[in-house]
């Protein structure tokens, strides 16, 4: 039986989000967003017979399964929440939710609705993000020692004064926008829980408009009052030590988004290089297996299938697959709970400039660690 799903938001990733459900043989019979004129106008070229003002008119109108949210950060909460006791399915754009506390009603919904509840951290479906999974739970990489998560830009504020740059609605700058390569190196650990948290974070060239980047809305009046870079680490439980570095605007030479893995037997690097700028079509990615034999480097380049659309196509297919009982990459609402108290925990530490503890009862053993010790 297809699945008939109704998007929220006629923004660019409605587009990724109606494709991928497409591939996976679902419906997708209605569009929602307060601007009528952009949603006739992306329903038109998306093929949706149907455009609502909003959620609760599509819920009302239309004989829906699911919904998927492509929306500002503060509407995730309360509109999944709202889809969620209609007795629908959720995708929900990244982040989560603005912080933890948010994460957790819409876990707290999900399981009162026993309905799915899923994140669109489309990193995790990346080919060679796959892949890599693959190898470490293998176990060939052994216990982690350290990850290290980049997502770093040299110009790419999205927009000045609109929803992404005024916290109260986003939530944060960089760290919460660029959350992905933070999620996919827990991820890619088995979601190890965090035990302590040191950060800073920067204020400069927020009011640097030749900082803009390709991929923001238009410039509002709202205060420009979040970070443009976030650095810090993340303490793991099992002894493992993740690094992070993300930035919308500083002085790197050019955006770069990386994972590395340093383990007690090998090592592996996922990266995105760009040759001239910021354009995605300008993209060359890498994923590289890392190794020692004989007293020499003995890496292994992992083939993988070309996705320009850095698995957001794929991430909505999985989510069908999800709603039908398959297990999938997603992002789970225990997860996302657990990323966002990290979040929490990193804005805490870079606003007081004191290291943070996450309380101890909020910790769980990591399990791809436990499989992959052995040494």
């Amino acid at each position: 039986m297809s699945i008939r799903i109704g998007i929220v938001g006629a923004g660019v990733m409605a587009r990724f989000h109606a494709q991928g459900f497409r591939q996976a043989g679902a419906e997708v019979v209605a569009l929602a967003d307060p601007g009528r004129e952009r949603a006739l106008a992306s329903a038109a070229e998306l093929a949706i017979p149907a455009v609502h003002p909003d959620l609760a008119a599509m819920i009302a109108a239309e004989r829906l399964d699911a919904v998927s949210l492509a929306i500002p950060n503060h509407l995730h909460a309360p509109l999944a929440i709202q889809a969620l006791a209609a007795g629908l399915h959720v995708f929900c754009e990244k982040p989560p939710a603005r912080n933890a506390a948010e994460a957790q009603s819409m876990r707290r919904a999900a399981l009162d609705s026993g309905r799915v509840l899923r994140f669109n951290l489309n990193n995790r479906c990346r080919p060679e993000s796959l892949a890599l999974r693959t190898a470490v739970r293998a176990g060939g990489i052994g216990r982690l020692n350290g990850i290290q998560a980049v997502w770093v830009r040299r110009s790419g504020i999205p927009g000045f004064g609109g929803w992404f740059t005024t916290r109260a609605c986003s939530g944060g700058g960089p760290l919460i926008d660029l959350v992905h390569m933070l999620d996919l190196g827990l991820w890619l650990a088995g979601y190890p829980a965090a035990e302590h948290v040191l950060a800073r974070s920067w204020d400069d060239f927020s009011d640097d408009r030749s900082r803009k980047g390709p991929w923001g809305i238009g410039d509002g009046t709202a205060p420009v009052d979040v970070e443009m870079a976030c650095h810090g680490s993340v303490a793991l439980a099992g002894g493992t030590l993740l690094s992070f570095r993300t930035s919308w605007a500083e002085m790197v030479e050019r955006e770069h988004i990386q994972v590395a893995l340093q383990g007690v037997r090998g090592g592996a690097v996922l990266e995105r290089s760009f040759a001239r700028g910021p354009a995605e079509a300008d993209a060359a990615d890498r994923c590289v297996l890392l190794a020692q034999a004989g007293g020499k480097a003995a890496d292994t380049v992992i083939p993988c299938a070309a996705d320009p659309a850095m698995g957001r196509i794929a991430s909505a297919a999985a989510f069908v697959a999800a709603c039908q009982g398959a297990e999938t990459p997603l992002g789970t609402p225990d997860e996302a709970v657990a990323l966002m108290r990290i979040i929490d925990a990193i804005y805490a530490s870079a606003a007081q400039g004191v290291p943070i503890s996450l309380p101890a009862a909020r910790r769980r053993a990591p399990r791809l660690q436990a499989a992959a010790a052995g040494a």
